[in-house]
């Protein structure tokens, strides 16, 4: 977990009320991760609002930058802006548990909360399922949709001869 000690909101000592804490984004955060980005030139500014409470912390995470993505049409590379926005409760009790995605309960003796996991979540479901460049032009659309394979209809098989007198007996019956 030391890795990720840089992303460590440090709530002990401070008055009950709002904080605000900010974090950079770049590659190096992403790297800190054993999975493969679908994106790359992370530019991102992580903003955390914690309203300290003497049970309780709530948290508000924002995260706006851009991240460079490639276009599943065309290959080319383009921008892409990233915001987004989650709020999640913090707990204290006996031990970690983070099973309810909205409320994550941490053990009463710890003195920080680690936001790490939160802000990668909350960049990740900003990235969108189809990256479609914002510099494709109508013209470029056309020849795509010329060229896509066509749906066909599907025309009602004709009836083998075998099926259709079974089923004049099971009619009969």
């Amino acid at each position: 977990m030391d890795k990720f000690r840089n992303y460590d909101i440090v709530f002990s000592g401070l008055k009950n009320g709002k904080h605000e804490f900010r974090f950079e984004i770049d590659k190096v955060f992403f790297q800190l991760f054993d999975t493969e980005q679908e994106f790359t030139e992370p530019k991102i500014v992580a903003t955390i609002l914690m309203d300290k409470h003497t049970t309780f912390l709530e948290l508000w995470i924002k995260t706006v930058g851009t991240v460079n993505l490639v276009c599943d049409l065309t290959n080319e590379n383009f921008d892409h802006p990233i915001e987004h926005e989650i709020e999640v409760l913090v707990n204290f009790g006996e031990e970690f548990d983070d099973s309810n995605g909205d409320v994550i309960t941490i053990p009463r003796t710890d003195h920080a909360f680690n936001a790490t996991q939160l802000i990668y979540e909350d960049v990740m479901l900003s990235i969108p399922m189809k990256k479609v460049s914002p510099n494709i032009s109508d013209n470029d659309l056309e020849i795509l949709e010329q060229f896509s394979p066509k749906e066909d209809i599907e025309e009602e098989p004709e009836s083998d001869p075998r099926w259709e007198a079974l089923k004049k007996l099971k009619d009969k019956n």
